[in-house]
């Protein structure tokens, strides 16, 4: 393999996504791992390359000779499963390289097997560990005829039965493989002053691994078109989540850009309340119902007892401080910079959580997980806690960096809030108020109506009282606040389309403008937003264009990475992936959206009294 740093990075899209449920790795159509967080997904990187140069840290495993960029013949996921094979085929012969994370039972792991299919190929494995996200070089160094590298706390032990060497930092095995034979190579995490890992059987490591997805993929209830698209988000999905605690990462990377060479870089490598909400919603309505019972006890455990200062997101376990900085020493994906870890918007207001958490705690009970005592004092906590909030200003489900504005999709989330409680109540799940409650939805409903329509353009606005549209609007019709056929509805899905809409039907979340600071007081324009386009396809199947919202679906399948992922936004000139990848909130919109036209083309009524999930449970 040549030496030389290649000019750019492999698009966001050319990454593959392993994972063992506490973190991920991205691995490159070169056979590259150019991102690895350990011990958890928002835990320093010990590679990344991703956000610089190979320099930062990276593991390649390729044919000998093979130019640093150059791709692999050809790569899938084996079915129903996050282990990822890549085949090289060379003048020599051919070769396999299965990369994956076992579902960790003790200490992490990533296990990379070579095998030959054909002839006798020569491999190198070249790794270069860089702890502290790339700043800092470790001590390599033999021990017990296994190698470790080792900086500060964090030790990574190397196995394999090939030799290993190290020169300049980077620990290099020439092999050779022939037809029948395999290498294996395993990258364990430890810490530095504990006891060595065991070194684990990477074949019975890979039988164990397909056999727990492929047995959580068994409990799928879709069974409509596309369903291998859908079985993959829901693949994506479950490996986003945090299995010690429940709770769910909006996205395994931090500061993938929105626009190449912008500053609109964010880390998402924590919870959400929103995407993790919408998340479940969209597993619950494929069949998947666990996560739904450990997400709640992540949410009673994140709130504690105090959610009248309920957070927009925390960390994996539910820690609350999550400040952020800057990565100085990363110069970003192409050029990207900053390079951002933690994320201020943690401590904004965004009214519209409020509704997605009830949601969902709406859809569990309806899905049959039961409505627990304590579950229904946080939920009473919460609504009163709305109830005295909704009237102010907030920033929103676009976490804005201006001023807090009246935005219309808050105050309608805020009413999905209330109407949930309503139902909950009604079904005798919840006591409370019901009278107060139905006197506050209506009074939700009016102002929303009144202060957030404009009737000269009849279309909804971003906020109240100004011009600007917004993509969130687009739900209007599928949380119920107001019939799919109600003139206002369709004129805000035709002004949506046609303000924010590319000529391919990609829709943007609002508008921007450049170097000019616009509604988000951010300067800078940014791609699609891949969400905001799925909304769309619900939107026009609800409104009866169903064979619009079809075309457009097929649409946005197209623009999946060979491997079936998908990032936060999309670029229809550049026609590339943009924004941290793979993105939770893209995946969870495919699968809501499958599921929408699937009743639909089928002729099944949809009653739009869920939010975030097209049948319900």
């Amino acid at each position: 393999m040549s030496t030389s740093l290649p000019a750019r990075r492999p698009p966001i899209e050319d990454y593959a996504l392993i994972g063992d449920m506490q973190t991920a790795a991205l691995v490159s159509q070169d056979g590259s791992m150019d991102w690895l967080c350990l011990p958890r997904f928002d835990r320093p990187a010990v590679f990344a390359a991703l956000l610089g140069t190979p320099e930062h840290g990276t593991w390649r495993i390729a044919p000998t000779g093979t130019a640093d960029g150059e791709p692999v013949t050809k790569r899938r996921y084996l079915v129903d499963s996050l282990v990822l094979e890549s085949v090289w085929r060379t003048p020599a012969g051919s070769a396999r390289v299965t990369d994956f994370m076992p579902p960790r039972h003790g200490a992490p792991q990533v296990i990379r097997i070579v095998e030959g299919i054909s002839g006798r190929v020569a491999m190198t494995s070249a790794l270069r560990p860089r702890p502290g996200y790339g700043r800092v070089g470790p001590w390599i160094h033999p021990v017990d005829g296994r190698v470790i590298a080792e900086a500060g706390a964090d030790a990574l032990w190397l196995d394999s039965p090939v030799e290993q060497r190290e020169k300049d930092g980077v620990i290099v095995s020439s092999f050779a493989v022939g037809a029948g034979a395999s290498v294996a190579f395993l990258l364990t995490w430890g810490s530095s002053h504990g006891a060595a890992p065991e070194v684990s059987d990477p074949v019975a490591a890979l039988d164990a691994t397909l056999a727990f997805w492929r047995n959580w993929t068994a409990q799928c209830s879709y069974h409509g078109p596309d369903r291998e698209a859908v079985i993959r988000s829901a693949i994506t999905l479950k490996a986003l989540t945090y299995a010690p605690s429940g709770g769910i990462v909006a996205a395994p990377t931090t500061s993938l850009p929105e626009a190449i060479g912008g500053s609109r870089n964010w880390d998402y490598r924590y919870t959400w309340l929103r995407d993790a909400s919408t998340t479940l919603a969209a597993l619950l309505g494929t069949g998947f119902r666990q996560e739904a019972g450990a997400w709640r006890k992540w949410l009673l455990r994140a709130v504690a007892g105090d959610p009248e200062k309920l957070q927009i997101m925390y960390d994996v376990t539910g820690e609350r401080d999550l400040r952020g900085w800057e990565l100085p020493w990363l110069p970003g994906y192409e050029g990207s910079a900053p390079v951002r870890v933690g994320n201020a918007a943690a401590d904004q207001l965004q009214l519209d959580v409020y509704g997605e958490v009830v949601e969902t705690l709406y859809l569990a009970h309806r899905g049959g997980v039961a409505h627990c005592g304590n579950t229904a004092v946080l939920h009473r906590r919460l609504i009163e806690g709305l109830a005295e909030r909704w009237r102010e200003p907030d920033e929103g489900i676009w976490e804005i960096r201006g001023e807090r504005r009246h935005f219309v999709h808050s105050k309608v989330m805020a009413w999905v809030a209330v109407d949930r409680t309503i139902r909950l109540a009604e079904a005798g799940a919840l006591d409370v108020d019901l009278v107060a409650l139905m006197e506050l939805r209506e009074a939700i409903h009016h102002e929303v109506c009144e202060k957030g329509f404009d009737p000269v353009r009849n279309t909804f606005t971003q906020s109240y009282g100004s011009a600007e549209l917004d993509a969130a609007l687009l739900l209007i019709p599928r949380v119920g606040f107001l019939p799919a056929d109600d003139p206002r509805v369709v004129g805000t899905v035709d002004a949506v389309r046609r303000e924010l809409s590319s000529p391919d039907g990609f829709v943007r979340r609002y508008a921007t403008h450049g170097a000019v600071a616009g509604v988000d007081g951010l300067a800078g324009d940014e791609g699609a937003f891949v969400l905001c386009s799925f909304w769309m396809v619900d939107a026009l199947a609800l409104t009866g264009r169903l064979f619009e919202a079809r075309q457009l679906f097929d649409r946005l399948l197209t623009v999946r990475s060979d491997l079936g992922l998908l990032a936060e936004e999309y670029d229809p000139v550049a026609g590339r992936q943009l924004g941290n990848f793979p993105q939770a909130f893209s995946h969870m919109g495919l699968n809501e959206s499958a599921l929408l036209l699937q009743r639909l083309g089928a002729g099944v009524p949809v009653v739009a009294e869920a939010a975030l999930t097209a049948v319900g449970v």
